[in-house]
C-alpha cells in the first residue's frame, strides 16, 4: 500500500499541484477509506501545532524580511569587506562571510540568496569575476540559511519529529561552519588560479567605522544565542526578539524602512509565513496516517529482517533524497520522507539530532540540484544570467556539498558533539 501512496503523492506533486494540498488530501482519502472520524483527527493536529516553536516560524520571517528590505544585508556585506573584502577573491570571501551572519538571523535559503545576491552579484561582475563564478559563490552560500541556526527547516523538523529545538539549532553550528570553511578555500584557490585582482585595504578608520555601521546588524544574532542558550528566553521568545531588532534597526539605524512600510512588508512577512504554516498542517495530517495505519511497525521489521546497519540505511535515504530533490522542492521531499524514517532510528541506533543534520544538507543540495533548485531560478532571475550558466556555476559547490554530506552522515560526532557539551555535559 505504501509504494501505492507514494506513487500517488509524486504523481499529483508532478502535476504542479502545491505540497500542502498533496498532503492534506491524500491524507483525508485515506482517513475516509479507513473510515476514521476526521473530527479526532483534526483535534490531534490542532495539538501538535500547539507548540512554541510553530509560533517563531512567522516571528523569524518577519526578521527575515525586514532584513532583505532594511538595508541590514548591505550593513553585513560592508563589514564583511572590511575583514576580507582585500585579499585575492575578497567579494566571494565577503559573500560567505556575509551569508553566514545573515544566514545566523534569517534561516531562510531563499531569502539569503536574494538579499546578498541583489547586492554581490553585480559588485562581483563589475570587479571582473566571472558571472558563472558570481551566481554560484551566491547561490550556494545562500543554502547556509537552513543549516546555520535559526533554521525553519530544523523548527519544522523539530515540530514533526516532537524534538528540541535549542539541541537542533546546536548541532548545525559546527557543520554549517565547516560549510563556509570549505566554500571559502575553494573561493580562495578558484581566485589565485583565475589571478581575480585584490580590492584595496580600507583604512582603519573606515574599517571602525563599518564594524560599528554594521552592530546593531549584528546584535540580532548574538540575541537570538545568549537568549536562549543563557535560558533567559525561549525560543519564541528569542523569535520576537530578533523580529522586534530587525524593524527597529530597518526604521532607525539603517532607515531604509519607514512607517509606511511596516504594514506592507509585515503583510508580505505573513504570506510567507502562512504558507509554511499551511503545509506543515498536511504534513501533520499525513504524519498521523502514516503512524496510524501501521506502515512504520511494518518498514522497522522489513529492516531488522535485512539485519539493516546504520550505515546502509543512511546511505539508501542520502540516495533516495538525492534523486527526488533534483525533481521536488526539499521541504516537499523532508515531509514526504521523514514520517517514514522517524520510527526507522531508534532501532537502528541513529540519533534524531545527527539525522536532522544529514536531512538539512539533503535540502541545501536540493536548492542547488536541477531541474527544481530553488536557488538556481532565484540566482536566475536577480542576475538575468541563463539558467545553464548559473548551473555552471554552482557545480563545484555541489561538489563541496557532497563532500560535507558524506563527513557529516559518517562522522556522527560533527553534529551531536556541541548539542552533548551544552546540555549534557
Amino acid at each position: 500500500m505504501i509504494f501505492g501512496v507514494l506513487g500517488g503523492l509524486l504523481g499529483l506533486l508532478a502535476t504542479g499541484m502545491p505540497i500542502f494540498v498533496v498532503l492534506g488530501t491524500i491524507a483525508v482519502v485515506l482517513f475516509w477509506i479507513q473510515g476514521v472520524p476526521l473530527i479526532g483527527v483534526s483535534q490531534v493536529v490542532v495539538d501538535r501545532l500547539n507548540s512554541g516553536a510553530l509560533i517563531a516560524i512567522p516571528l523569524f520571517v518577519i526578521a527575515a524580511t525586514f532584513m532583505q528590505r532594511g538595508g541590514i544585508a548591505k550593513a553585513l556585506i560592508d563589514f564583511a569587506s572590511a575583514i576580507v573584502g582585500s585579499v585575492r577573491g575578497g567579494l566571494g570571501l565577503v559573500c560567505v562571510v556575509a551569508t553566514t551572519v545573515f544566514a545566523a538571523i534569517s534561516g531562510s535559503s531563499v531569502a539569503t540568496a536574494m538579499a546578498m545576491g541583489t547586492i554581490l552579484v553585480p559588485a562581483m561582475i563589475a570587479h571582473q569575476y566571472e558571472r558563472k563564478f558570481a551566481v554560484g559563490v551566491v547561490g550556494a552560500s545562500g543554502t547556509l540559511g537552513i543549516l546555520v541556526p535559526p533554521s525553519l527547516v530544523l523548527i519544522i523538523f523539530a515540530i514533526i519529529a516532537e524534538e528540541s529545538v535549542p539541541r537542533l539549532f546546536l548541532a548545525g553550528v559546527i557543520p554549517g561552519l565547516l560549510q563556509a570553511v570549505l566554500f571559502a578555500g575553494y573561493i580562495l584557490w578558484y581566485a589565485r588560479r583565475k589571478n581575480y585582482p585584490r580590492a584595496e585595504r580600507l583604512p582603519v578608520r573606515d574599517a571602525i567605522r563599518a564594524t560599528i555601521h554594521a552592530l546593531p546588524a549584528l546584535s540580532i544574532p548574538i540575541i537570538v544565542f545568549v537568549g536562549i542558550y543563557g535560558g533567559i528566553v525561549t525560543v519564541a521568545e528569542a523569535a520576537a526578539l530578533s523580529a522586534i531588532v530587525a524593524i527597529f534597526a530597518s526604521m532607525f539605524a539603517y532607515r531604509e524602512i519607514t512607517f509606511r512600510d511596516i504594514m506592507p512588508v509585515l503583510a508580505e512577512s505573513m504570506r510567507a509565513a502562512g504558507a509554511i504554516i499551511v503545509i506543515i498542517v498536511g504534513a501533520l495530517l499525513f504524519g498521523h496516517w502514516i503512524t496510524e495505519s501501521g506502515i512504520p511497525a511494518r518498514i522497522v521489521e522489513f529492516a531488522i529482517s535485512l539485519d539493516l546497519k546504520a550505515w546502509q540505511f543512511l546511505m539508501f535515504v542520502n540516495i533516495m533524497m538525492l534523486v527526488l530533490g533534483m525533481f521536488l522542492e526539499g521541504i516537499a521531499v523532508t515531509l514526504i520522507v521523514l514520517p517514514l524514517v522517524l520510527p526507522l532510528l531508534a532501532p537502528l541506533g541513529i540519533s534524531p539530532i545527527h539525522f536532522a543534520i544529514v536531512l538539512t544538507i539533503n535540502i541545501e543540495l536540493a536548492l542547488l540540484t536541477p531541474p527544481v533548485g530553488l536557488n538556481l531560478y532565484v540566482l536566475q532571475s536577480i542576475s538575468r544570467t541563463p539558467i545553464g550558466e548559473v548551473i555552471r556555476g554552482t557545480w563545484p559547490f555541489i561538489f563541496l556539498l557532497f563532500l560535507l554530506l558524506m563527513l557529516v552522515t559518517y562522522v556522527p560526532i560533527i553534529s551531536t558533539w556541541l548539542p552533548s557539551f551544552v546540555f549534557d555535559g
